[in-house]
């Protein structure tokens, strides 16, 4: 598997939730650059037009549907405009996420683990329901659910979000396990650092900010000690998070389910 792998994704159709944030961006990119046609769900409906108009030099088609994943109605409604809009779904990137907040567990904000928890893990849920549920009816396809190295090894200072991610994983190894019968594939894929882009600098940020023993104060030492922390000293690209989904879903990966794909840059 390289970030340039092409797969055959003609006459296909993926759903992607948090289709407006940078991992599905790419992710949509990805496919439709090899023949599939993209569905885009997400709570910013400006966010997905844009994405929208950037795909539309492949020559596939395009659909965007605003929804929040965290109201199980929602997710009903828009799978069911999905389907009379669309009609088939193969694959389905069940990446809706939230990063959430950086505080130690003791002054960790109650209402922002909830959040964390609604989204990524309710939320998740929900698209993992919907999906199973067509999937199940049309005769199979592949889930792919955006876990995290954070799910394999919880990082200082995210307590909610390591939670989360390590439910996803759970989560991802009983569904496959579950639907497999109705030849569904379920699988999860967990980046560690991923950048450039908006959730790495947020992520340094923050980092800075908590004052724990892990961080220096300053978001540019903290990059540096993070980077450092990798063995191949360098950051993921969001093209190889793409590239991992891209082999998850594809043929080549047709007798894999209940895996979870950790892009850990050598750890």
């Amino acid at each position: 598997m390289s970030a340039t792998a092409t797969y055959a994704f003609m006459g296909k159709t993926i759903l992607i939730t948090g289709g407006a944030g940078e991992i599905g961006r790419a992710t949509a990119h990805r496919f439709a650059a090899n023949g599939a046609a993209v569905v885009l769900l997400d709570i910013n409906e400006t966010k997905l037009a844009e994405v929208a108009q950037g795909l539309k030099d492949y020559g596939n088609p395009v659909y965007t549907f605003c929804c929040d994943v965290t109201q199980s109605e929602a997710v009903a409604q828009a799978f069911a405009r999905v389907i009379e809009q669309v009609g088939h779904l193969d694959y389905v990137f069940n990446n809706a996420g939230y990063q959430g907040a950086f505080a130690t567990t003791d002054e960790y904000p109650e209402e922002d683990f909830q959040k964390v928890i609604d989204i990524n893990v309710v939320g998740v849920f929900h698209i993992l329901k919907a999906a199973a549920r067509h999937l199940r009816a049309t005769g199979g396809g592949a889930i792919v659910n955006m876990a995290s190295h954070a799910g394999v090894d919880g990082p200082p200072n995210m307590l909610a979000y390591a939670a989360s991610k390590f439910a996803v994983i759970g989560m991802t190894q009983t569904a496959a396990k579950d639907l497999a019968p109705h030849g569904i594939r379920v699988n999860a894929l967990s980046p560690s650092l991923i950048g450039p882009g908006m959730m790495w600098t947020r992520q340094t940020e923050l980092q800075a900010g908590v004052g724990s023993q892990y961080f220096d104060s300053s978001p540019k030492v903290v990059e540096q000690q993070m980077i450092d922390s990798v063995p191949l000293r360098r950051l993921g690209r969001l093209e190889e998070v793409a590239s991992g989904v891209a082999f998850l879903m594809s043929d080549e990966a047709s007798y894999i389910t209940g895996f979870n794909l950790d892009i850990t840059g050598g750890q």
